[in-house]
């Protein structure tokens, strides 16, 4: 067979969401580029294709609409999402009973429900029209990287066979997009356990499952306008685990049960058959819903371990690895195609300093660290986590901290384009700091408060829309921030997280005054410090951030 050879100034492995997106940014930071994507998959993606990732949050939405300028397949061909939903209904078939979390109205900053078929068909349409090769069918063989000290032209070299013949595509960066198989990963024993232990199971139906229909009760169907809570990534809650409920503009539904094996192992779940059958037990309004659609099954998969890490993403020698070839972390939030946006920047970032001819051993380094800043932050929202999501007390606190935290701090650096901005960093590395150290603390603390919860699960709604400075916080992404006001809008996200983690204290020893705290020093100090500039009032005098239908439970 003819060896083909090819020359590139990026090769991407991997065409799905992470590969096509990357190949998208390059092109548009520079038109001139010469991007190949080597795609596996020989043929388009069915709808409803098996992949996990359909659910998109803030950062994920606002680059493939804002940043790759996809806003109008996004709004066409996907559905926006009615916000993420909570029910404590373990057990239960009376959901308007059960303490539910979630908005009433749509917040400012959309998201969507993202059927990755269509979606994915549609990015491989978009790069080849842009002027980004891409190879179907392609099977990659062998890689071979060089080291920048082998001479500024050494290229990169990728072995790959198509229709039978072989060809070598070289190029000055690699970038390995390909998912779980994670080629440079395995190649450079990248690999890296993360000590979040959980696993997944997962499935299509072919129809809607509209869980408004759930309750013939009037009342509770008219919290939400519109009444569209099956356009929310529903989550329905239970001591070690949770359930995705989410919808996709194929017509599909996609279902998934994400579990702590100490809690629920992966043998009671692993077929369709099995999962029914816990459904049936610990969540039976929905099995009621699949039960007469079993016929309609289109696929089921598992992993037995979905998180891990990995030792370095981004080098100097001019490869790097994005979407989960490099990391993930877990699925509830839905931040896989948030460090999907993360990861490209900075790559998009690398690529065009050394086409500018800059050196980039201090940069790659400073984004690789910080990257696995943002990670390890992320990571502690899950660690040891999963046994507080049956609490219905606890948990709607915890999604209360854990937004204010993503909001205030990950998606402020993202909507405001500051990831790269090493100065701004260096300026806020002591509040960076802290609000690190204080999520650790935080999420350390409501595991304790759960231990001891009476776990009371009121008919209430918890509306995320009533709590004005929530709203606020969502709607603030939008803003357009100089380096000195983003600096200060930092820095108030400091000082609000030291507020909000205080409350969080005083309401939990309101009912338990033996909990033990956390020492909360450090935050009122925080909190005295950035006060005039936040424009806080002190403690004691401000209105309660915590939503007051918390305290009636």
């Amino acid at each position: 067979m003819q060896n083909n050879i090819s020359t590139h100034d990026v090769v991407v492995l991997g065409g799905g969401l992470a590969g096509l997106t990357l190949a998208l940014q390059l092109k548009l930071r520079d038109p001139a580029i010469n991007v190949l994507v080597l795609e596996r998959r020989a043929t388009p993606a069915p709808e409803a294709t098996h992949k996990v990732g359909e659910s998109s949050v803030e950062i994920g939405a606002h680059y493939f609409g804002e940043v790759l300028g996809l806003k109008h397949h996004l709004q066409k061909q996907q559905l926006r999402k009615f916000g993420f939903r909570f029910f404590f209904s373990e057990g239960r078939r009376d959901l308007e009973q059960v303490t539910e979390v979630g908005p009433s109205r749509h917040l400012t900053m959309p998201s969507y429900q993202i059927d990755r078929g269509i979606f994915e068909n549609y990015l491989a349409e978009e790069a080849q029209a842009r002027g980004i090769q891409l190879i179907t069918g392609a099977t990659v063989r062998q890689l071979t990287l060089t080291e920048a000290g082998q001479g500024p032209q050494a290229p990169h070299e990728v072995a790959y066979t198509q229709a039978d013949q072989t060809h070598t595509a070289r190029a000055r960066w690699v970038v390995d997009a390909c998912g779980r198989a994670g080629l440079i990963k395995r190649k450079l024993d990248l690999a890296e356990p993360n000590g979040h232990a959980c696993h997944a199971v997962w499935f299509r139906i072919k129809d809607r499952i509209t869980l408004d229909e759930w309750s013939d009760d009037p009342a509770w169907r008219e919290r939400c306008t519109p009444q569209t809570r099956w356009l929310s990534t529903n989550h329905l809650m239970g001591a070690g685990y949770w359930v995705w409920l989410i919808p996709l503009s194929s017509g599909s539904h996609s279902i998934g049960i994400v579990a702590d094996p100490a809690i629920h192992p992966m043998d009671r779940m692993n077929t369709f058959d099995k999962a029914m059958e816990w459904l049936a037990e610990f969540q039976p309004l929905l099995f009621d819903a699949l039960e007469p659609r079993r016929e309609l099954l289109q696929d089921f998969a598992f992993f037995k371990r979905f998180s891990y890490g990995c030792k370095q993403v981004f080098s100097a020698d001019r490869w790097a690895l994005t979407g989960e070839a490099g990391l993930f972390i877990d699925p509830f939030y839905s931040p896989g195609s948030d460090f999907i946006a993360i990861s490209n920047t900075y790559i998009t970032e690398l690529v065009a300093l050394d086409r500018q001819g800059q050196r980039l051993g201090a940069r790659a380094s400073a984004f690789d660290q910080i990257f696995h800043s943002f990670y390890e932050g992320t990571l502690a929202l899950y660690q040891g986590q999963y046994p507080i999501f049956g609490d219905p007390e606890v948990l709607p606190v915890k999604v209360v901290w854990d937004y204010t935290y993503y909001w205030g701090v990950l998606a402020q650096f993202f909507f405001h384009n500051r990831l790269t901005d090493l100065s701004s960093l260096a300026a806020l590395r002591s509040e960076l700091n802290h609000c690190q150290q204080l999520n650790l603390s935080v999420q350390t603390f409501l595991r304790a408060w759960s231990e001891v919860s009476e776990k009371r699960n009121p008919a209430v709604m918890l509306d995320q829309v009533q709590m004005p400075w929530f709203a606020e916080l969502n709607r603030s992404l939008g803003d357009t921030l100089d380096a000195p006001s983003f600096v200060q809008r930092i820095r108030d996200a400091n000082a609000r997280l030291s507020r909000l983690a205080a409350e969080i204290v005083q309401r939990a020893q309101a009912d338990h005054p033996d909990l033990p705290a956390f020492d909360l020093t450090p935050l009122r100090r925080s909190t005295e410090a950035t006060r005039s500039a936040a424009n806080l009032s002190p403690e004691g005098d401000f209105e309660a951030m915590l939503p007051s239908a918390m305290a009636e439970t």
